[in-house]
């Protein structure tokens, strides 16, 4: 394991947010889309896809729907909260990357003490939600999933570890245990094979945009692997962890939780993904750099990997 000890709270943050005007005086539009902005929709998007897809699995047909609409909505406050009291934490280092320097409190649209209002208000009520509405069970599991991303991930690993992603990358792979429980208040092999797949998933496709932005990282004093390592060991990772995520994807088959669709799309998506990961690796040992190292290529074909691979969990079943 590679660790490298960080400052925990690095460097002061730029005067953006000081001199910014204060909150209450911006446009009530603007602000309203400031605290959406902090649930951070687009990565939640990519969350509801791993979720329902596992609903129809564990119905093995389609679920009551509104139950689907409950633990969706469940899932999107909760996951909200989390990234909401994420960038409370992190305002510091989002003021020194240029990724993140458009964030709601970086800009001064939303303030310290309304984002942490707002992050354990969301926490408290999807956790009622769920236990209230689906069951308690799937609402510990959201609860976990929002402490682990929270405190485990973004308080303890990720300014202290090049194996922050891969260990924080858990809170991701809880979605698909949700869904399972939602629909059967139970769990089983099934999403336990998913959970894998996202957790050997997560950092194969995290590096690539590490690679891309590392200069960022760097600056905010974050010891993301591609900040600590050589892109051909970044690429060597890669590869080996995407051999591991496409093994494990076909592992539902054997254990007859699916059949030949879903199998055949595990083999071609999985099969694509390798070829990807294995031609990032040939540039990276060529010494490949800038532009022509194609990082993002593998980034973006990930969310399709992982978009088309949940699609045919909520297929398969009528197929059978």
């Amino acid at each position: 394991m590679c660790v490298t000890a960080v400052e925990s709270r690095p460097a002061a943050v730029s005067g953006a947010s000081t001199s910014s005007p204060r909150p209450n005086r911006r446009p009530v539009r603007a602000r309203v889309m400031a605290f959406v902005a902090l649930t951070k929709p687009r990565i939640i998007e990519l969350l509801l896809i791993t979720t329902v897809p596992v609903m129809f699995l564990a119905e093995q047909g389609v679920p009551d729907l509104s139950l689907v609409l409950l633990t969706c909505l469940g899932g999107y406050l909760s996951a909200g909260g989390a990234n909401a009291l994420n960038m409370w934490y992190d305002r510091d280092i989002d003021a020194l990357m240029d990724r993140t320097s458009q964030r709601p409190l970086v800009t001064g649209m939303v303030s310290p003490r309304e984002c942490l209002a707002f992050g354990l208000g969301l926490a408290v009520v999807s956790t009622l939600l769920f236990g209230l509405t689906v069951n308690w069970l799937s609402a510990w599991l959201s609860l976990g999933a929002l402490f682990f991303y929270v405190v485990v991930y973004t308080m303890i690993l990720k300014r202290r570890t090049a194996q922050n992603i891969v260990w924080g990358g858990i809170a991701g792979c809880m979605p698909v245990l949700i869904g399972w429980s939602a629909v059967t208040d139970s769990l089983s092999w099934a999403p336990v094979v998913l959970f894998l797949v996202i957790f050997f998933w997560t950092p194969p496709h995290y590096w690539p945009l590490s690679m891309k932005v590392k200069e960022d990282y760097a600056r905010a004093g974050v010891p993301m692997l591609p900040v600590l390592a050589s892109n051909k060991v970044v690429a060597r990772q890669i590869v080996a962890y995407s051999w591991v995520m496409v093994a494990v994807s076909l592992l539902l088959t054997p254990l007859g939780y699916t059949g030949w669709f879903y199998t055949a799309v595990a083999v071609a998506a999985g099969g694509w993904w390798l070829w990807e990961a294995h031609a990032l690796q040939g540039r990276a040992k060529a010494e490949v750099t800038g532009a022509k190292l194609k990082e993002m290529r593998l980034f973006h074909w990930s969310i399709t990997y992982v978009s088309v691979l949940f699609v045919a969990v909520a297929v398969d079943p009528f197929l059978r």
